[in-house]
């Protein structure tokens, strides 16, 4: 580490004595400041956001307390394979054969992004206990990311925002995780594909990418010994049973069956539902008696969007705690909750700016006090 690092590190560290515990040393802290190009004050915002983030999602009692839904299990292609040469965690995203119109309709936004977190935080477990048994420090993923069986139906809009969106939980929340993305078996349509995704993909992560397309055995070889590499990639790694492509080890992903899917009459009748005439909105105000508690939402709409927000009303004012923005809520349901501050009256406002089209929609809204 150059002289010029270590001040910025101390810098950062100075800043956030407030809130530092000891598993921030220099080379956790170097992260922060290389994911905001060595700027301070944007590292230390990065940082502090992020431990109020994983602080109100309870991210620590995830590896202990969550289970993801079966068909995040059966479905959610992809899954660790082994090591890298440099000893970071090798993992296969069998992207090609990911259902994700089909997860997303069977889950809850949620769901998806504390699973993506609760593989985050297995993954630093696992390499805190290799690098104590090692000496040597451990970081960081190698990822094989196949696009075989990639084809137009991948180009649905709400499938990649969703994808981003998980990968962004990670950029914000795990920076420098990723070591390097091995791109394989990249379709005609790649160029589509990543033309859609480049803006929302951050400039450090696009320096981690490789497209390597079909004849890719040499390059991974130059990452991935044949031990970690599964036989169909070239390598000497099967399943128990021979399989190549190590089912037991990656989820094979697939079209997901329609009995998970939640948009169906045992989901929506426990819900209280509304039919938003265009260019009107719907308001629903609840009282909050005690500071700390909690107001909870899930909702659905059926075949359109919706412009979703909270506001906190006082005498004849009213303050936007969650300002309407629209939610792709037809695609995926959209479930959250806002910790309430100050008692008194919260308005939550679905609207319908759409000047053709009602819209209906599937909602359920409670305040959770906090005893």
């Amino acid at each position: 580490m150059t002289n010029p690092k270590a001040e910025l590190i101390s810098v950062l560290r100075s800043k956030m004595s407030d809130v530092l515990n000891p598993e921030f040393d220099d080379f956790e802290l170097q992260k922060w400041l290389q994911a905001r190009c060595y700027n301070i004050d944007e590292a230390e915002k990065m940082l502090r956001n992020s431990m109020a983030y994983k602080e109100k999602n309870h991210v620590k009692d995830l590896i202990r307390d969550y289970k993801p839904p079966e068909v995040l299990d059966k479905y959610l292609a992809g899954g660790l394979i082994g090591l890298a040469k440099d000893g970071s965690t090798l993992r296969v995203e069998l992207y090609g054969r990911l259902d994700m119109r089909g997860i997303m309709n069977s889950v809850k936004k949620s769901d998806l992004e504390k699973t993506k977190i609760l593989h985050c935080e297995a993954n630093i477990e696992d390499w805190k206990k290799r690098s104590e048994q090692t000496g040597t420090r451990i970081d960081g993923l190698t990822v094989i990311f196949d696009m075989e069986g990639v084809g137009r139906h991948m180009l649905w809009t709400p499938g990649i925002q969703m994808y981003l969106h998980m990968v962004k939980i990670l950029e914000d929340n795990y920076p420098e995780m990723l070591k390097r993305l091995l791109v394989i078996n990249a379709p005609g349509i790649f160029p589509i594909l990543y033309k859609l995704c480049k803006p929302l993909i951050s400039k450090d992560t696009k320096n981690k990418i490789e497209i390597i397309g079909g004849n890719y055995q040499e390059t991974l070889k130059k990452y991935i010994d044949d031990e970690y590499l599964p036989m169909c990639y070239g390598g000497t790694l099967t399943d128990p049973d021979g399989n190549p492509r190590c089912a037991t080890k990656i989820c094979q992903g697939g079209t997901v069956p329609e009995e998970y899917y939640t948009l169906n009459t045992d989901y929506i009748e426990r819900m209280e539902n509304a039919t938003i005439p265009k260019g009107d909105k719907l308001s629903k105000e609840y009282i909050v008696d005690i500071s700390g508690s909690a107001l909870r939402w899930e909702f659905m709409t059926q075949n359109h969007d919706i412009e979703f927000g909270v506001f906190y009303k006082q005498d004849s004012k009213k303050e936007a705690v969650k300002s309407l923005s629209k939610v792709n809520s037809h695609t995926i349901t959209e479930d959250g909750f806002l910790t309430c501050d100050k008692t008194g009256v919260y308005e939550i406002v679905f609207s319908n700016v759409s000047w053709f089209s009602d819209k209906i929609i599937y909602y359920t809204i409670e305040v959770l006090t906090p005893y």
